[in-house]
């Protein structure tokens, strides 16, 4: 099986897998995933949840490959002492977790956060396996109090978690409950996200995405 790196170089021109994708390359869409509401506005998630979830499943196939990986920057040791929750609680097949991998990769934000160290967990599965919905969800409430979110009390920890479809060459990162990018090898691919989802691409970047697709 191909390295993550050997897999980018092929596909995405040797990218680096980290925030912002979008500006990486010119072959994604930024979508708006929820409106700026305020937080203790009834349902003030609801639209968060349901964009990121359809295209979730628009991405990703019953059959498709997928490769989770988890980027957890942090300064203390909690990885230590218990597993990540987002593996524990959000797959299915406990089997699964055997064939999890793990490395230490240079922290992707630079001198500005020098004492952070980056752990990289990936885990190859299809997507019954995961309880995507709920970890949708969980990565939307990460920056408010809520029982669902993913590093709970390690709040000077954070994280990125990118889906890669390897069936088709798709990388789906919801960065967190505002936006989403979704980035491909053959822009063609993702076309129809951008025709069917047109409302929903994030106007700040609106005129790059139709450059790139009209």
């Amino acid at each position: 099986m191909k390295t993550l790196e050997v897999y980018l170089a092929e596909y995405f021109d040797g990218i680096e897998l980290a925030p912002a994708l979008f500006y990486e390359t010119n072959k994604a869409i930024r979508f708006e995933i929820s409106e700026s509401i305020a937080f203790d506005e009834p349902d003030f998630l609801k639209q968060a949840f349901y964009r990121s979830i359809t295209l979730f499943e628009a991405v990703f196939g019953e059959d498709d490959e997928i490769m989770m990986v988890t980027d957890v920057h942090t300064n203390n040791h909690f990885l230590r002492d218990r597993p990540l929750n987002v593996y524990s609680k959000f797959i299915k097949r406990k089997e699964l977790l055997y064939t999890l991998q793990f490395s230490t990769i240079p922290n992707p934000y630079g001198e500005e956060e020098e004492e952070l160290q980056t752990h990289r967990f990936m885990l190859t599965c299809k997507k019954q396996d995961i309880r995507y919905m709920q970890l949708l969800k969980a990565i939307c409430y990460e920056d408010y109090s809520d029982p669902t979110t993913i590093l709970k009390r390690n709040l000077e920890s954070g994280y990125d978690i990118f889906f890669i479809n390897l069936s088709q060459n798709i990388i789906y990162h919801l960065y967190d409950d505002r936006g989403c990018d979704i980035i491909a090898s053959d822009r063609e691919s993702i076309r129809f996200l951008y025709e069917q989802y047109s409302d929903w691409i994030l106007e700040y970047d609106r005129q790059e995405v139709d450059q790139d697709f009209a």
